[in-house]
């Protein structure tokens, strides 16, 4: 078997971002969401992406047409009967999940290839809502995903390898590196990651130093390209404690346990970048300030 044509389950930041990766690789690409409104705010978004890689000279005009071009945008999921790889890139909610898959596993061909794109949620577990075990794995791609050169390859215990094997050729055919990996909370990246982000919110809680001086610590001092208060609030700081939570619930390690100062940003929305207020302000999306109700 081979990928011709994909399939990409949700038009938010990271689905947008996949069917904007296939689309440029050359995949015919079926992008669904749940109304017109958001499937149009996804397509757009894609639209301005595509711009700025034609800006740097790393598109031609002709080839973000023909990329838009490959793009079929839809709100039903009945047009994913002929895709040979259908990705799923919606909420992180596990009965969500769940019910979009036993929904796909009876419309689309059944050698078809199921995946998530979840960064933390069990593969095994979303492979039960499934009749197709052998045909189910995950594809964990990282924001945003049309410049990120990682791809999470992640296996269960019952997928075939010639499935793993087509994972891993369509991830490097969408011009990412991927890593092999099995099925356990965090996969690779989340489960290294993770005690770090909840370390740098205990320093602060501990008063080891100021949101700005540790970030600007491990930038300098580690080379990372920011800060890990900057980076949750990138990724969502309701996204990071969410993924705390599901490694902590796996493991039952302190390491992963959720700080209680990241539970309450939750609850009073601070969520970082999207919510406008994280660790840092960002009234000023240009110039965000360090959030001065945390210190």
């Amino acid at each position: 078997m081979e990928i011709h044509k994909v399939g990409v389950v949700g038009c938010g930041l990271m689905g947008s971002g996949i069917s904007q990766a296939a689309a440029v690789a050359g995949f015919p690409t079926v992008v669904r969401e749940l109304s017109q409104e958001l499937l149009d705010r996804g397509l757009a978004s894609i639209a301005r992406s595509l711009a700025k890689f034609v800006e740097k000279g790393e598109l031609t005009a002709v080839e973000k047409a023909q990329a838009l071009g490959r793009l079929q945008p839809t709100l039903a999921l009945e047009d994913f009967a002929d895709c040979d790889l259908v990705v799923e890139a919606i909420v992180e909610n596990l009965d969500r999940k769940k019910e979009l898959f036993a929904e796909l596993d009876r419309i689309v061909k059944p050698e078809a290839i199921l995946a998530s794109n979840t960064s933390s949620i069990s593969i095994t577990e979303l492979m039960t809502a499934t009749r197709r075990p052998t045909r189910f794995l995950g594809l964990h791609f990282f924001n945003p995903v049309p410049l990120m050169k990682l791809a999470e390859v992640v296996r269960t215990v019952a997928t075939e390898p010639e499935v793993v094997q087509l994972g891993l050729d369509f991830a490097r055919r969408l011009g990412k590196t991927p890593v092999l990996t099995t099925d356990r909370a965090g996969f690779i990246v989340n489960r290294l990651l993770i005690p770090y982000l909840v370390d740098a919110v205990r320093a602060l809680q501990e008063g080891v130093g100021t949101i700005e001086d540790i970030d600007q610590g491990m930038k300098l001092g580690c080379n990372h390209p920011m800060g890990p208060f900057a980076l949750m609030d990138l990724v969502g700081v309701d996204t990071t404690c969410y993924i705390t939570e599901i490694l902590f619930n796996e493991f039952r390690e302190s390491r992963f346990a959720p700080p209680p100062l990241l539970k309450r940003m939750v609850l009073a929305g601070m969520c970082g970048r999207k919510s406008g207020k994280g660790f840092y302000d960002y009234a000023d999306p240009k110039n965000p300030k360090v959030n001065k109700l945390l210190q």
